[in-house]
């Protein structure tokens, strides 16, 4: 990487018990935590008390450390293994296996919680958060589908408590210089973006896998939340649920919500909405896990207020995952050479700039020969942190960059994509104000999740 970049770098008779529980408990009315202590938060001084959801897996205990500057309140994971660890390093946290039982047991004590679970399970964890008046920060993707990424914006203005979605990026240095140079015409208007990723999860799986026991500290039942119960195999917990149709989003949704990240600040694609999403190559469909494919979401002018004509032009968005990267070519005017350690390229009417990691490497392509860095005119102010954003907004200040608000819209134009490979080849129309396909209804039966018995969300309206 060249010196001009800017870089920074449970089981069935244990579930009803509960239903039977927390039925009789639905006769309670719950008083959200900023109705009772004020929107304004706790003082600077005071230490927030805060909860995890999910400590295991790639990410789970990480995300409790990186808050662990405050109080440690309670922890949460379906594995008690996962929990043991956990437990070691906070022995004064409270010990749970359902995420239910410990917020409607511990919300009046806490202020927040860390939702680092499979995608399928983010939205009602979060939803089951906002209700009572936490703050959340939840791992990338915000959701699995279109219709929990609005569900969750919606909570988030409904409930006004303090939100951030776990890409990292969106608090880089690198993300606000790669807004700030578009901004600045520095590669004139952008007509195009390319995105690509060539890992997976789960690749070569093309059947559900065969049954194994259930390991004994493992609740499978929970585990499987609010999706299908399906045999439990180790092709799926603890890391390769990922790639399943059932539980994960594949690429897209673990590295594209990263990479995608200065393309939806700098162009507003959040603020918009695509009018199409096209699947224009695609292999390795199957009934399981997800294929590898190539998409192109169609997006309209829109205003931007930093830009001079205070408009921005049409743009082609697209992504390539797994084989389809293959596809992908480098614009007219750039070489392998010029894209080596990028993941994303913006053509423009006047140049290229190329964006690497999730946003945290930035450059104008070709790089320039004297190796001098972009330094365009600061227009977004500096984050203290990712995590740090989303405590300060926790104490009562200024939202999160990537709050509900902000990545519940880009969470929902990217997941488009991953329903188009089913319909290869087929321009989809996107109807954002109705949640819904125009041209297609059997492509609007991916929109919205089917809820297991038991735990059904409901629409969120404000």
């Amino acid at each position: 990487m060249s010196a001009h970049e800017n870089i920074g770098r449970r089981n069935g008779s244990g579930r009803r018990t509960f239903l039977k529980q927390a039925a009789a408990a639905a006769a309670v009315t719950i008083v959200p935590r900023h109705v009772l202590g004020g929107a304004a938060g706790p003082a600077p001084s005071e230490k927030l008390n805060l909860a995890g959801i999910g400590v295991g897996g790639m990410q789970g205990l990480g995300d409790v450390r990186s808050v662990s500057g405050e109080n440690i309140y309670a922890l949460c994971d379906v594995d008690q293994n996962h929990l043991n660890k956990a437990a070691q390093q906070f022995p004064k946290a409270k010990l749970y296996r359902d995420f239910r039982e410990m917020l409607d047991k511990e919300h009046k004590n806490l202020h927040g919680v860390t939702v680092t679970i499979p995608d399928h399970m983010h939205a009602t964890a979060a939803v089951w958060a906002m209700e009572r008046g936490l703050g959340v920060y939840c791992q990338k993707p915000l959701t699995q589908t279109v219709w929990e990424a609005r569900l969750l914006a919606n909570a988030a203005k409904k409930y006004k408590v303090a939100t951030q979605m776990g890409n990292q990026g969106y608090s880089h240095v690198a993300t606000r210089i790669a807004c700030e140079s578009i901004w600045n015409g520095d590669i004139g208007d952008v007509t195009e973006v390319h995105s690509w990723h060539g890992g997976g999860f789960s690749r070569g799986i093309v059947k559900w896998p065969e049954a194994e026991p259930v390991p004994p500290t493992l609740d499978w039942n929970l585990w499987q939340g609010r999706a299908q119960e399906r045999p439990y195999s180790s092709k799926i917990h603890p890391i390769h649920w990922r790639g399943f149709l059932d539980y994960g989003t594949m690429m897209i949704g673990d590295w594209g919500i990263h990479q995608y990240g200065p393309a939806n600040w700098a162009l507003g694609l959040g603020e918009t909405s695509p009018t199409s999403v096209q699947c224009f190559a695609v292999e390795g469909v199957n009934p399981v896990t997800y294929p590898n494919y190539a998409c192109k979401f169609q997006f309209p002018a829109r205003p931007c207020p930093y830009v001079k004509s205070g408009t921005m032009p049409p743009v082609a968005v697209y992504w390539y995952e797994g084989s389809m990267t293959k596809l992908f070519k480098p614009p007219q005017g750039l070489t392998a050479e010029d894209l080596k350690s990028i993941n994303q390229v913006f053509v423009g009417t006047k140049g290229f700039l190329g964006t690497s990691g999730r946003g945290e490497g930035v450059t104008l392509l070709p790089r320039p020969k004297d190796g001098s860095r972009l330094q365009p005119p600061e227009v977004l102010k500096r984050s203290p942190g990712h995590f740090q954003d989303w405590l300060r907004a926790l104490r009562g200040g200024e939202p999160a960059c990537s709050n509900f608000t902000i990545s519940g819209p880009y969470t929902e134009w990217m997941l488009l994509g991953a329903i188009s490979w089913r319909f290869p080849n087929e321009e989809l129309k996107w109807d954002s104000k109705n949640l819904r396909f125009t041209n297609n209804e059997k492509a609007n039966e991916f929109v919205r999740p089917q809820f297991r018995k038991g735990w059904e969300l409901k629409e969120i309206t404000v």
